[in-house]
């Protein structure tokens, strides 16, 4: 598969000058459980398999170190046993703690029950990393080339304060920025209130998001998108993606990734036309998304000087990969070398 020129700007040489990646995001501990089938109140079930594991912006963190650049996490990690897990599961894997630390709290986890026909139940507890306040962020200096990554779960609790600080604090115009920001929205929109809506817009990062979270948004935003063209003869999915990409794109004034599974993901830069960067058929191994394994890809990509429409197909690689390779129902990212030969072998 043909890829652009790389911007021969920062490719890590220099330890001090290596590609990096900041997530402002969360992260939490995961507690997967299997059951038969969940029980009703007051019944009693036994589980077949557990496997805590990291999650929330963990994983677009893991993907992006994969990738050969400096992975830092920016979030809050507080005090106790789901605290310490998270602290070793970081350092063994690379990812620098840049962020504050909260004694006397621990960090939060959920419960995530599968069934036998792989529905998921969560149950969850918000702890440090949800009870930041407005100087949350000020110490995060993007060095000159960074990607600053936001999850879309700091967007819905105190640390959304140090957040929209953060994002004040960047600024409108994208230009002055020797940085790069990137924004995983989220399906609770509803959330997240008016001003953070606003100031999110305004800063224009780039978007990124699956085909729900693509219309919560439009949908947030009060952008009506006519798909009576979709059903007729000619019309379907690809129409409708563009259509969603334009009308959405054309409201946000900002780059914005659609992803859509192994159909890739739709691009769309200001003013320009929609492009449609194709995926990798690939068969499923679980249920989870790998939406986490392509921002992060796509962000540790960017940081290293891609183009965007190049750092989208690369995720779309990785993120075929993920999917068909499961660490206890979990995507696993694939490293940087594995990644390429897939692109390569097209």
């Amino acid at each position: 598969m043909r890829l652009g020129t790389i911007i021969p700007r920062r490719d890590g040489g220099n330890a001090a000058d290596k590609p990096t990646v900041i997530s402002l995001g969360q992260v939490w501990m995961d507690v997967m459980l299997d059951v038969d089938d969940m029980p009703q109140a007051g019944d009693f079930a036994m589980t077949s398999h557990t496997k805590p594991t990291p999650g929330g912006s963990y994983r677009t963190l893991d993907a992006a170190s994969r990738m050969g650049v400096r992975a830092q996490h920016a979030g809050v990690i507080g005090d106790g046993v789901w605290a310490t897990a998270i602290r070793m599961l970081l350092r063994r894997n690379g990812i620098d703690h840049i962020g504050e630390n909260l004694d006397g709290e621990d960090s939060g986890f959920r419960l995530v029950f599968q069934d036998e026909e792989g529905r998921k139940t969560y149950i969850a507890h918000y702890g440090a990393e949800a009870n930041g306040d407005e100087h949350t962020f000020d110490a995060i200096n993007p060095p000159h080339g960074a990607v600053v990554h936001i999850g879309g779960n700091t967007l819905m609790n105190q640390t959304a304060a140090g957040l929209d600080a953060f994002i004040r604090r960047a600024g409108n115009d994208p230009r002055k920025r020797d940085w790069t920001l990137v924004l995983n929205s989220t399906n609770a929109l509803n959330q997240v209130s008016d001003k953070m809506i606003e100031d999110l817009v305004l800063a224009r990062p780039i978007w990124s998001c699956n085909r729900q979270e693509a219309g919560t948004l439009a949908d947030r935003l009060g952008v009506h998108i006519d798909e009576s063209s979709t059903m007729t003869v000619g019309g379907g999915f690809d129409k409708s993606m563009k259509l969603l990409c334009d009308e959405l794109g054309n409201a946000l004034r900002a780059p914005l990734v659609v992803r859509a599974g192994s159909r890739g993901a739709w691009v769309r830069q200001p003013g320009g036309q929609v492009e449609h960067i194709e995926g990798f058929p690939t068969k499923a191994v679980h249920t989870r998304s790998a939406g986490a394994c392509h921002t992060g890809v796509m962000c540790a990509m960017l940081a290293k000087g891609w183009s965007l429409t190049d750092a989208v197909r690369i995720a779309n690689a990785a993120a075929s990969l993920a999917i068909k390779n499961s660490d206890y129902g979990v995507p696993a990212c694939p490293s940087y070398r594995e990644t390429m030969a897939l692109l390569e072998a097209q």
